[in-house]
């Protein structure tokens, strides 16, 4: 069994509730998007709630094999208010980029204390933001090209509908 130091302990925990918050980010994308019809873009944060609870379950996951304690703390909700439909997908990327700080966070502190197994875990979430930035920041960067083009905005919308 690992042997993981409090301060990981701590730091995993908190990132639990990070990814959670993170999955009420993106519901709250969803239904901002919902209500403007566009189901695709819906869909699409809905799926990224989803897989930010399975971060989180990953990461619960870890500790409760490795026999360690967990925290539950609050979920804030998220406050953000959207005045255009660019807004969320520049939020999405800059809440990326946030992810993957504490990310490395971790990856840090594991290797400070020389946690080899908490390392060869936590490399799983690195290569995963890596993926998650560079799909939040294609969305933008297609939006930004096409997002004001009518026909263009429901094809995009179709092609994240089918996500």
């Amino acid at each position: 069994m690992a042997t993981i130091s409090k301060e990981l302990v701590k730091m995993l925990n908190e990132q639990i509730n990070a990814e959670l918050e993170s999955a009420y980010l993106y519901l709250g994308m969803a239904n901002y998007y919902a209500m403007k019809g566009l189901m695709g873009f819906k869909n699409n944060f809905d799926k990224q709630a989803k897989e930010e609870m399975e971060h989180a379950e990953k990461i619960r996951q870890y500790l409760v094999d490795n026999s360690k304690e967990l925290f539950i703390k609050d979920i804030h909700a998220p406050k953000e208010v959207y005045t255009s439909l660019k807004d969320p997908l520049v939020k999405q990327l800059e809440h990326e980029e946030y992810v993957t700080s504490l990310i490395y966070k971790l990856m840090e502190e594991a290797t400070n204390e020389k946690d080899y197994r908490t390392m060869n875990f936590l490399n799983w979430f690195i290569d995963e933001q890596a993926e998650e930035e560079n799909s939040a920041r294609a969305l933008l960067e297609e939006f930004e090209v096409f997002g004001e083009d009518l026909t263009m905005l429901y094809k995009i919308d179709k092609k994240l509908g089918e996500r």
